[in-house]
């Protein structure tokens, strides 16, 4: 039988067999928390911090892990996590811009990790053959993984168990040590070598690792019970054996020796060839996971075009191996190897493994606060743990380098800004929309607590629009009258054809949705259009997020003028502001710019008229001309002197034109200043005549516009 026979036949003869919890989660957990850093580094933490201050940091690491574990465990009961690990689980609740902002970083770190394991194993083995240079042990080290890689799932199962029975008679060997104990055990050291967090740094990595077996969820016989308990088990044996390691080491080992001697393990073991061979056996099978793991968690990536080249890095062998992320991750290792070292590397790999876990946290908690009854896990953990795990993660970072930890927050959220502007979908639905919509009931909640006053006014308008395809000159004037800060609710009645009304309602309001407007449309299914639109306006006033002003648009046609009358009555009674507009067939709203807004001297219907009047000045960017009518002459300077004064009430532009026409009404339109747009108060009589008139008289299409009493352009 050939070699590629052969990896065949392995590869079959475990895709026929499903792992359970100890073969599957525990055991893969054990093998990557068991590395290089127990071995050549943790004696170096206890040397540094005493033991006291070694357990400290023991607890403290393990208790964001922990959290993390519980947090994870209990995510995996409720979703089918994919390749990439975290990438997977924050993918699936927060969408791939947030998945691929961790998961970048994610890729970095176990590629990272792969190098700090190589480095690891070649200084054991430099140990037993001291005239090899390490470099050189270091790269034919990574020629071998690179080459077993692509077959490496297969091979780690198949040699998981004999290398766990190395680790533990190496641990046996170690704690079993003939050194006489210590005369007194230093308790809290006195940090020679680094301070606190950075010594927590170094030691960080060692308790990284938890999602090796969840990783392989769709290999387990019994996911949703494998998972949390081979995880939970897996960090709970690992902790006593840390525990166990720092009281040895600081029982049989002097301070100095454990802070200058990378071996101390070695040389102070029963037997120390069984803790090198342990050295060798975690550290070469670490890496190897971690160079399995990493193209793994790159061409998922890849698959979801979250990266560049995606096309290149998402493809796979027929044997469904991410050959071309394998060697490009492989390049990384190389660099990593020639240039990095092992505190710094561990340093490095702590912060990203902080950022993955602070968001793993960060998405059980939100969907635990959001009380959806989709997020209904098998295994229940309280609250307070993804808090805690959460809050940890973070707060870890910026103890350990506040630089730093600003410098990678920010390239997340740089990384997740421009995955915005890529357009990426996903075959599943997210949580997204439902967090905010949570934020907004329970900011609606609130509010509702407070009266609504006219210092939050803005324009939300209520559209009645009767046929779709008639409302196409009005939209960019509604924009115009909305925009930024606005909401519109458009709705139509119909009795048939109500999905063609639909499509038709849709394609018209969805220029303003590319706006960023808040816009909604609905048809409403009734015989009769005006009471199908009573309805609508007595129900939404029941909602906390209702309109506030009545948008209606008067045709050509007296025999419709009832309903427009009958509407008009219906927003009084629900104290919703009436807008009506008359628009001019050939002028429409000319070059968008100038605005007359005719006030009269005493109304009190004036406030709505003002307040569109600045909205439409703020999208226009032109000028707006106040203009009354004065009776004769003789009253000429009072009526200037009430523009002014509304104008310095109202706090409107300085370039604010003030103009003051002398005679009758209806005849003096014609004198007005030219404008795109006049707005008029209306009247509690609606003169539909005149209304009709006014664009012929202007030139240009007219607004009329009536307050609903809440309105105050005095704010």
């Amino acid at each position: 039988m050939n070699l590629k026979n052969f990896i065949k036949s392995i590869k079959e003869s475990f895709k026929l067999k499903k792992l359970g919890t100890f073969g599957g989660v525990f055991t893969p957990d054990v093998l990557t928390i068991l590395g290089v850093i127990m071995y050549l580094r943790l004696g170096w933490v206890v040397g540094n911090a005493g033991l006291m201050g070694a357990i400290i940091i023991i607890v403290l690491a393990k208790t964001i892990t922990i959290a993390t574990g519980l947090s994870m465990s209990s995510i995996t009961t409720n979703i089918k996590i994919g390749a990439g690990g975290a990438y997977s689980i924050i993918s699936k609740s927060l969408g791939l811009e947030a998945g691929g902002s961790v998961g970048i970083p994610l890729y970095v770190s176990q590629t990272l990790s792969a190098a700090l394991y190589i480095i690891g194993f070649s200084e054991g083995w430099v140990r037993i053959f001291p005239h090899h240079p390490i470099i050189i042990v270091s790269l034919v080290a990574w020629c071998v993984l690179l080459l077993i890689s692509y077959v490496s799932t297969v091979f780690a199962i198949r040699i998981q168990y004999i290398i766990l029975a190395i680790i533990t008679f190496s641990l046996i060997s170690f704690l079993l040590s003939p050194n006489d104990p210590q005369k007194s055990i230093t308790l809290f050291g006195s940090f020679k070598d680094a301070d606190f967090w950075t010594v927590f740094a170094v030691f960080f990595p060692a308790v990284t690792g938890i999602m090796a077996g969840a990783n392989l969820s769709g290999d387990l016989k019994d996911p949703r019970k494998s998972i949390p308990l081979g995880t939970l088990s897996a960090i709970g044996v690992t902790f006593v054996i840390y525990i166990g390691l720092a009281y040895a080491s600081a029982l049989f080992i002097s301070p100095h020796d454990l802070r200058t001697d990378e071996m101390a393990m070695v040389d102070n073991a029963l037997v120390g060839w069984l803790v090198l061979a342990g050295i060798l056996a975690a550290t070469f099978s670490s890496a190897l996971g971690s160079m399995v793991g990493a193209p793994r968690i790159l061409q998922a990536l890849a698959y979801h075009r979250t990266i560049p080249f995606h096309k290149f890095f998402e493809a796979k062998t027929k044997d469904n191996e991410p050959r071309n992320a394998t060697i490009f991750t492989g390049a990384i290792i190389v660099v990593s190897l020639i240039f990095g070292s092992l505190n710094a590397l561990a340093t490095l790999i702590t912060m990203f493994f902080l950022i993955t876990y602070g968001m793993l946290n960060l998405v059980v908690f939100i969907q635990q606060s959001m009380k959806i009854i989709s997020f209904r896990p098998t295994f229940k953990i309280p609250r307070i743990v993804p808090f805690i795990g959460g809050v940890g993660s973070f707060g870890v970072m910026f103890l350990i380098d506040p630089i730093f930890s600003i410098v990678s927050i920010i390239s997340v959220i740089g990384i997740y800004i421009w995955l915005t502007q890529k357009g990426l979908s996903a075959e599943w639905s997210d949580l997204r929309g439902g967090i905010f919509l949570t934020l907004a009931e329970q900011a609606s909640r609130i509010a509702a607590k407070f009266p609504r006053n006219n210092i939050a006014w803005k324009p939300d308008l209520l559209i009645p629009i009767e046929n779709p395809k008639d409302w196409g000159g009005s939209l960019l004037f509604i924009r115009d009258i909305s925009y930024p800060a606005g909401s519109i609710y458009a709705f139509t009645i119909k009795t048939n054809e109500v999905a063609k009304t639909k499509k038709e309602l849709n394609s018209l309001i969805q220029p303003l949705k590319d706006e960023k407007l808040l816009v909604n449309g609905t048809v409403i299914e009734d015989n009769d259009f005006l009471h199908g639109a009573k309805l609508v306006i007595q129900t939404l006033q029941g909602n906390i997020f209702h309109p506030n002003s009545l948008f209606l648009t008067l045709s050509d046609n007296p025999e419709k003028d009832f309903v427009i009358q009958e509407l008009v009555n219906q927003a009084r009674r629900y104290n919703l502001g009436v807008l009506i507009l008359k628009h001019h067939p050939r002028v429409a709203f000319g070059i968008q710019k100038d605005i007359n807004l005719w006030l009269r001297d005493k109304s009190p219907n004036w406030h709505l008229a003002v307040l569109i009047t600045l909205q439409l000045h703020l999208n226009w960017v032109g000028k707006i001309n106040l203009v009354t009518v004065a009776e004769n002459h003789q009253s000429k300077k009072h009526m200037y002197n009430f523009l002014y004064h509304l104008s310095e009430q109202t706090r409107l532009p300085s370039l604010t034109d003030f103009n003051v026409l002398v005679g009758n009404f209806k005849d003096v339109l014609a004198e007005a200043p030219r404008a795109d747009i006049n707005i008029f108060g209306l009247g509690d009589t609606i003169q539909f005549e005149f209304i009709r008139e006014s664009t012929e008289l202007t030139k240009s299409s007219c607004l009329f516009v009536r307050d609903s009493g809440l309105e105050s352009a005095l704010v």
